[in-house]
C-alpha cells in the first residue's frame, strides 16, 4: 500500500485525536495506566488540546495508507535549535509497516530544514521495547526523571540532527 505523509489542517486534528487515543489506549492498557493515574497520557487526551498546542505552533503530520490516517506525529520548536517529536501514534492493525519510522524520519527532516540540530523526545522508560525502538532510530538516552503526577519515570531521548544528515 501507499504511503504518504503530510501536514494535518487544523480540520483533521479530531481524527488525529482518534488516531492518538486509540495507538496510545493499548499501551496503557498494557502498563496499566488509566484517566485517574496518568490523565496526560494521550489515551486520554481530549481534541481541545490538540486545538490548543495548533495554536501555540505546534505541527502534526499525518501518514497515510490507502487513504486513511493510520498515524500522526507532533513537532515542536522548543527553541532555536531544539525540537520536541510528540504524540507518535500509529494505528493498532497500522503497526510493524514502517508507518512510525516514516514520521520520525518526516519530523527530523522538517526540523533539520527548520534548523533544528536535536530532536528531543520523552518516552516511558517501564516500556523498554519502546526505548529499543528509538535508539535504532538513532535516539540515545540523555537522562531519566521522575515527575509527581505521572506513574512511571519518563527517558528522555535525543536525536543529533547533525550526524544524520
Amino acid at each position: 500500500m501507499t504511503v504518504y505523509i503530510r501536514r494535518l489542517e487544523r480540520s483533521e486534528l479530531p481524527a488525529a485525536g482518534d488516531v492518538i487515543r486509540a495507538a496510545f489506549g493499548t499501551v496503557a492498557e498494557a502498563f496499566g495506566l488509566t484517566e485517574e493515574n496518568c490523565p496526560t497520557n494521550g489515551a486520554f487526551l481530549r481534541d481541545g488540546a490538540l486545538f490548543e498546542e495548533a495554536a501555540a505552533g505546534t505541527i502534526f503530520y499525518g501518514a497515510f495508507e490507502g487513504g486513511e490516517l493510520a498515524g500522526v506525529a507532533a513537532l515542536k520548536r522548543k527553541d532555536g535549535a531544539l525540537f520536541y517529536l510528540e504524540k507518535l501514534a500509529v494505528l493498532p492493525h497500522a503497526r510493524r509497516r514502517g508507518l512510525g519510522r516514516a514520521l520520525v524520519e518526516h519530523c527530523a527532516q522538517a526540523a533539520r530544514r527548520a534548523g533544528g540540530e536535536r530532536l528531543s523526545i520523552g518516552v516511558m522508560y517501564e516500556n523498554r521495547a519502546l526505548v529499543r525502538w528509538y535508539e535504532q532510530a538513532s535516539f540515545v538516552r540523555v537522562g531519566t526523571r521522575t515527575f509527581p503526577h505521572l506513574p512511571f519515570v519518563v527517558c528522555f531521548m535525543e536525536r543529533d540532527l547533525k550526524e544524520s544528515a
